[in-house]
């Protein structure tokens, strides 16, 4: 696949009043959300659940594309129509969660660096051919006591750099996905100078290995102070503070930004992102890729009943997404 027709995924993938909706959790991931709404965690209530949210009516109003999980990739509606073609005749993008997970960095206790390197050329080229158009890998990284190390931004800043390259070598487009955590006491400073340390040696890798960016999307981190601070910041900060950090470190080639919304609020992932964009020009769109934020009014309202409320459940879905792509416009009320 050439530049220009990553170049035109990519820029899909961030198209004006729309954002992604991240719906990868692993089967163990999505087994505690399950868990905690009382529901058993088996391959059909999976597939059901993700088949929900996927048939939302007039999801590609508001979103251009999915993250799956594998096993979600491979599945069917109950009818027997395959998920991705479900998301093409909806104009959702179906994207590809390729990281095997975050592990402990060895000689470094208390980092991790997210693997998965291993095979990753013959799975990208697998999930080309089922139909995926962009991956994703998220790499960790943890504010605390003499962390994060240089060598932990830097290992994981190489492995996203050799995944986009085997990304795009396979025509899917990369989302790299640096995510600076929110646990912790640190202040929203030290959340500043930590997440431009990562973004700068992201971008130096992605150079460094042939990534072209025009056919890259980032997934970041909002600058946000740790949860446990006592000191918290305004909408206004939040979004003035990130947004400092973005121009300061990500070249303006890049087709967009989406944020995760990594343990904010439904309601505060909104409001940063709108008042992001209500912050004037800026050189790419900065737009959503939720997962908790968009899902979980939605899981709980469905679990009450898995039969009887799918169309409640769909409504709350379509609201969380139009809600979000009105901020993506900077419109959000």
């Amino acid at each position: 696949m050439s530049i220009d027709q990553l170049a035109e995924i990519a820029q899909a993938m961030v198209a004006p009043g729309k954002g992604i909706i991240a719906i990868d959790e692993s089967t163990n991931t999505i087994k505690k959300r399950f868990d905690g709404v009382g529901i058993e965690c088996t391959e059909e209530n999976r597939r059901a659940y993700r088949e929900m949210l996927l048939t939302t009516p007039k999801l590609g109003d508001h979103i251009s594309g999915a993250i799956l999980y594998d096993e979600t990739l491979r599945q069917s509606t109950k009818a027997g129509v395959p998920f991705t073609k479900v998301m093409t005749d909806a104009g959702v993008i179906p994207g590809i969660k390729v990281d095997k997970g975050a592990m402990p960095l060895a000689g470094f206790p208390g980092e991790l660096v997210t693997e998965g390197l291993d095979g990753l050329r013959d799975r990208l080229k697998e999930y080309a051919k089922l139909g995926a158009r962009f991956a994703k890998w998220r790499a960790v990284i943890t504010i605390g006591e003499d962390m994060p190390s240089g060598t932990c931004i830097e290992a994981n800043s190489h492995a996203l750099a050799r995944y986009a390259a085997l990304c795009q070598e396979q025509g899917l487009v990369p989302m790299v996905e640096p995510e600076v955590l929110m646990d912790g006491e640190h202040d929203i400073e030290t959340c500043y100078e930590i997440t431009e340390v990562t973004l700068r040696s992201l971008f130096g890798a992605l150079y460094e290995h042939n990534v072209m960016l025009e056919g890259t999307i980032l997934k970041a981190s909002m600058v946000v102070p740790g949860k446990d601070c006592p000191e918290q910041a305004s909408v206004e900060e939040v979004a003035e503070m990130t947004l400092r950090c973005l121009k300061a470190t990500v070249p303006a080639t890049l087709p967009g930004i989406v944020f995760l919304s990594g343990g904010q609020s439904d309601e505060q992932a909104t409001a940063h992102l709108d008042a992001m964009n209500k912050l004037g020009a800026k050189p790419w769109p900065l737009s959503f890729s939720y997962g908790r934020a968009m899902q979980s009014a939605a899981l709980k309202l469905w679990a009450k009943d898995m039969a009887a409320n799918v169309g409640e459940a769909q409504k709350t879905v379509y609201a969380r997404a139009k809600d979000n792509g009105m901020a993506a416009l900077g419109r959000w009320k």
